[in-house]
Formats: structure tokens, C-alpha cells, sequence
């Protein structure tokens, strides 16, 4: 399947050359390459960050939350080179006409119009508002209390670890970047779903879904807002043909969370 379509400036429609067609996986390789993104996320979340808490515990401090972070920067940023490789490995090469191409970093293309890019990006409007509904209205049920982050930021103990840690609010940013951007959304909306349509034809966008939501392993009391992503980021990002989609709807989140840990920082 040729998912490379076109790309245009200001609206206008151009034949999109690229050196390589993306080629569509088996489901033995789209499920390896979940695993090699969720056993690491789920081990560093259960299993490293329990002992590593353990050597960072001490007086009114919040070592599981410290943990986390840290371990859980570390999954993601695993995420950003799985990515680097299995493209440079497909595609030969890692320069950036290919990668966008490859991982559908391209303006989102109407599929009423063909039309790339201009007014199309205004659909990330709508869909940032479901997104944010969503994951504020549906309940999130057996959140620990210290592996929960919004608990952490409504804590006295919180706030007091993190009123003027830069440090921590410079890597919390870069666990961030690497969940929305370089990292987790990179991985599953542009890598894994432009290459899934092989195995799962038309459903490919809902398997994408599932994977996404199975994958959070790390945070299973997440996984019923999860899965309701599949229609705010994952559906859009196919019918879009562009991974910007789910970039920019979940970094606005981001973005909010970022502002009010800058707010505790300062």
C-alpha cells in the first residue's frame, strides 16, 4: 500500500517523491516491536523503580515519584532509538526527507480534497478539546497514591519536592518531549500505524488502539482513557495520513501539566 500520498504548501496539492514505499509488517514483527516498547516500560515501572526508590528514600522526600521519573524517562528515550533504528534499517538511511516521510511527520492531507497542510490543521482544534474531556471525565480507578503524578502535584510532600527543583522540572520536560514527540507517539502513530494496514486492512487504525492501550503496562488504571484515544488521536492520525495529529493533541496536554509543575517549581 503506497501511504504516501502527497504534500503541498499553503493548501495546494504536489506529488510527494520519496526514495522508499513503507512497507507493511507481519503481525509476528508489529507484535515485537510492541513488546520491545511495553516489557521495558512495564519492568522499569514495577521492577526498577521499586529498588531504585529504595536509594533515594529519605525524610519528607517522595522516592517512588523520583523513581519514576527517572525510570520511566529512560523507557521512553529507548522508544526515540527503537524508532532510529528499525527506520534507518527499513529505509537505508536516517536523513530527514526520508524519516518524514517514513514516520508520516507530513501535514495532514483531506481525503475529501487531497489538499496538504492550510485550513487541514484545524482539525487538531476539535479533537485537542476531546482529548482533554476525555481524560479529565473518565475516572481512573487504583491509581497508587505514589505512582500517581496528579496526586503528586496536589500533595504537601510534592510541592515541597518540587519548589525549586530545576533539575527535576528539566528532566520531568524531557520525559515529557519523549512521551509526545520523540518517543511513545513517534513509535505507535509514526512508526507502527502506517505499517499495520497489511495485517489488519481497514481495522488497522483500531488494532493500533489496542497495542496502544495494552502497552501501557506502566500505568494499567490508565488504560479505560487509553483506549478512548483510538478515536480522538489514532483514527484521526490514519485518515490524516499524518503522526502530527497525535503529536500535537497529546503534547497540549503536556504542555498544561508542564505549565503547572513550572507553577510548584517557581
Amino acid at each position: 500500500m503506497n501511504v504516501l500520498t502527497n504534500h503541498s504548501v499553503a493548501g495546494t496539492r504536489r506529488p510527494l517523491a520519496t526514495n522508499r514505499e513503507i512497507p507493511q509488517y507481519s503481525l509476528g514483527a508489529l507484535l515485537a516491536i510492541w513488546a520491545a516498547a511495553a516489557v521495558p516500560m512495564g519492568a522499569l515501572a514495577w521492577l526498577v523503580a521499586p529498588r531504585l526508590a529504595d536509594r533515594l528514600s529519605g525524610p519528607g522526600e517522595v522516592p517512588m515519584a523520583k523513581a519514576l521519573i527517572i525510570s520511566l524517562t529512560i523507557g521512553l528515550v529507548w522508544q526515540f532509538v527503537l524508532v532510529a533504528a528499525l527506520v534507518g534499517r527499513e529505509q537505508n538511511t536516517l536523513r530527514w526527507k526520508t524519516v518524514k516521510q517514513a514516520l508520516w511527520l507530513t501535514p495532514p492531507t483531506s481525503p475529501r480534497t487531497g489538499r496538504s497542510g492550510g485550513r487541514t490543521w484545524l482539525i487538531v482544534l476539535p479533537l485537542t478539546v476531546a482529548f482533554a474531556l476525555a481524560h479529565e471525565l473518565i475516572p481512573k480507578f487504583g491509581a497508587p497514591a505514589d505512582r500517581d503524578f496528579a496526586t503528586l502535584l496536589t500533595s504537601d510532600a510534592g510541592k515541597a519536592f518540587l519548589d525549586g527543583a530545576w533539575g527535576w522540572y528539566a528532566l520531568i520536560l524531557v520525559m515529557f518531549v519523549f512521551n509526545t514527540i520523540l518517543g511513545e507517539e513517534l513509535l505507535f502513530r509514526g512508526f507502527l500505524l502506517p505499517r499495520m494496514n497489511g495485517t489488519f486492512g481497514r481495522a488497522d487504525w483500531i488494532a493500533n488502539g489496542l497495542l496502544v492501550t495494552a502497552y501501557h503496562l506502566h500505568v494499567p488504571w490508565a488504560m479505560p482513557t487509553i483506549v478512548l484515544d483510538t478515536f480522538t488521536i489514532v483514527y484521526p492520525s490514519k485518515r490524516y495520513r499524518s503522526a502530527w495529529i497525535g503529536i500535537i493533541v497529546h503534547s497540549a496536554q503536556s504542555l498544561v501539566v508542564g505549565l503547572l509543575v513550572l507553577g510548584l517549581v517557581l
